[in-house]
């Protein structure tokens, strides 16, 4: 009796103890404070360049040619132009959309406004107990008013006598 006893408290204290501590094998963020061994790709190879004034300028945090380039090497060797993945700013055909669409002056910084105002919008539509208890998202809650339903919204363009997607027509409401 005393031996079933010894048995069960001992797995009693293990089952505890699993439960507990962190541990860092499943854990995504868990040693991030070194390099990642997957980030790092071999360099090409060393080569002497026909004439030494196309070197680019040696510029700290900056590319050198003998930096891989995965994405430009897939697309040369499917016929492209790897020059085409570079920010070459605005193309030509779009400078009148641009200016007509900052006519009125832009915000550099919109994108720290929107989240303060987005913010803000969540918590004036509160929180209930249990989200803040188990940390979950109240995103979609939020903005559910302002969903667009995608088959209602499809129905009403098609009786309006509009071309629409090959979607099938949503059912009759």
């Amino acid at each position: 009796m005393r031996t079933w006893a010894l048995v069960i408290g001992v797995a009693a204290v293990t089952g505890l103890g699993a439960c507990g501590g962190s541990s860092q094998l499943n854990n995504l963020k868990s040693g991030q404070s070194g390099p990642d061994e997957f980030a790092i790709l071999p360099t090409r190879a060393l080569s002497m360049p026909p004439d030494l004034a196309v070197l680019p300028a040696p510029t700290p945090g900056g590319s050198n040619i003998t930096d891989p380039n995965p994405q430009g090497d897939a697309v040369a060797a499917l016929g492209g132009n790897p020059d085409r993945l570079s920010d070459q700013g605005i193309g030509a055909a779009d400078q009148a959309l641009v200016a007509h669409a900052g006519r009125a002056g832009t915000d550099p910084d919109i994108r720290a406004s929107l989240a303060r105002s987005d913010a803000e919008w969540r918590a004036r539509n509160g929180r209930r107990p249990l989200e803040v208890l188990f940390g979950t998202s109240v995103y979609q809650r939020a903005y559910a008013p302002m969903a667009l339903d995608a088959p209602a919204e499809q129905l009403r363009w098609q009786r309006a006598g509009a071309i629409t997607s090959t979607a099938p027509a949503p059912a009759a409401r």
